[in-house]
């Protein structure tokens, strides 16, 4: 038998990459690069490839649209021109809308910063879930996406491992108790546990591998 520690150092040494750095995005608890995590949290939630929304958040990065004053202020058309360009043509003309109103809605709510959204949400995780599912376009998966990346420099927030990526675990045959997993990953940061977990859940190809790598 497998010993689930041994699943969780392969899962982690193969997979272990945030989406944010899959993105580009260098995570700080400053406003920009916590805008950028929303546009990608609001891209990866929609019935759509990861890569294609990785691809297209780095398109709006390159578009100049990197802060919600920059993105609210934008054409429509820029907008979807650079969804397009990602990929995104599915949802492109409805998500390019979102963005426009979300970006004016984080202006106007928070300043543009959305670590006012975390002070007003004062340590309380699922309120702060609840404040993110007012920015159009984010329902609850994807503010849990939100708080899977935003973990790593909102400590507060962690171990945050959300519905999807208990899922992974169970598909890997890891127990679902989040303290427990967090357990048998060592020191390995809950955001990078998270999102492995969560690249588990969504590819059978991960979890086949790395159940051959652990045996």
């Amino acid at each position: 038998m497998t010993a689930p520690s041994s699943v969780v150092r392969e899962l982690v040494g193969e997979h272990g990459r945030t989406y944010a750095e899959e993105a580009g995005i260098k995570l700080k608890d400053t406003p920009q690069p916590l805008y950028r995590l929303l546009v990608l949290a609001l891209l990866l939630s929609a019935r759509i490839r990861g890569s294609i929304a990785v691809d297209s958040a780095r398109e709006l990065y390159d578009a100049g649209l990197r802060d919600p004053r920059r993105m609210a202020g934008a054409d429509w058309q820029r907008r979807v021109d650079a969804l397009g360009r990602g990929g995104y043509r599915r949802y492109d003309e409805r998500t390019a809308t979102q963005l426009g109103d979300g970006a004016a809605l984080v202006s106007d709510r928070w300043g543009g910063d959305l670590r006012r959204m975390r002070k007003e949400a004062d340590g309380d995780v699922g309120e702060l879930r609840t404040l993110l599912q007012e920015v159009p376009g984010l329902g609850p998966a994807g503010a849990d996406i939100f708080l899977r990346e935003v973990q790593r420099v909102w400590p507060e927030i962690a171990p945050y491992l959300d519905g999807k990526a208990l899922d992974g675990a169970q598909r890997l045959g890891l127990p679902k108790d989040p303290d427990r997993i967090v357990e048998l990953a060592g020191d390995t940061e809950p955001a990078v546990l998270a999102a492995a977990l969560v690249r588990a859940a969504l590819d059978k190809g991960v979890v086949e591998d790395i159940r051959r790598r652990a045996s």
